[in-house]
């Protein structure tokens, strides 16, 4: 018997980076948008450039005929300059955890929230948005943690340890 983990904050999917995240397992997910994090997920914090691989992989998801929306709590001038160097929408100032910023993409691209999947880095910010407003959710290994604000990385020793804990029921849920 493995160790209780609230549903709130497991992801339906976990993978090391955006970029592996395929077609396939959009469909899977049955979603016809991707809502995404920003530091950590798509650069590193604070960055003004995102990295030339998961410009493609925005760029590849489009093509596919899903949405993109760029959901973070970063102030909105930087968040859009990255949204335009994407050619997608965005939401900055999300307040994740909590729903607004997710329900406020869901509006902009007219979708109900079973319709899309927030994929980020942070399972007690990102997973957790998605799930209290009733979407799918990606979990994503952060890119470069140690840049993070304090506030941030005082969260990663727990998120390590749920992680654990679900590697270890893992073969049960299976």
């Amino acid at each position: 018997m493995g160790c209780w983990v609230p549903r709130l904050i497991v992801p339906d999917l976990r993978i090391e980076r955006i970029e592996e995240l395929t077609r396939e397992q959009l469909e899977v997910l049955d979603v016809r948008a991707v809502l995404v994090d920003v530091d950590c997920t798509l650069c590193r914090y604070q960055q003004e450039e995102i990295p030339a691989e998961k410009i493609e992989w925005v760029e590849n998801t489009l093509q596919g005929g899903w949405q993109v929306c760029l959901v973070s709590n970063g102030r909105s001038g930087r968040i859009a300059r990255l949204a335009e160097r994407l050619q997608v929408p965005f939401v900055a100032g999300a307040l994740k955890p909590f729903s607004f910023g997710c329900r406020r993409a869901l509006r902009k691209l007219g979708l109900t929230p079973p319709q899309a999947a927030m994929v980020g880095d942070q399972m007690f910010a990102d997973v957790l948005a998605a799930r209290w407003v009733g979407m799918k959710s990606v979990l994503v290994r952060p890119i470069h943690p140690e840049d993070e604000p304090w506030f941030t990385r005082m969260k990663r020793p727990l998120e390590g340890w749920v992680l654990r804990q679900l590697e270890k029921t893992k073969p049960e849920r299976e």
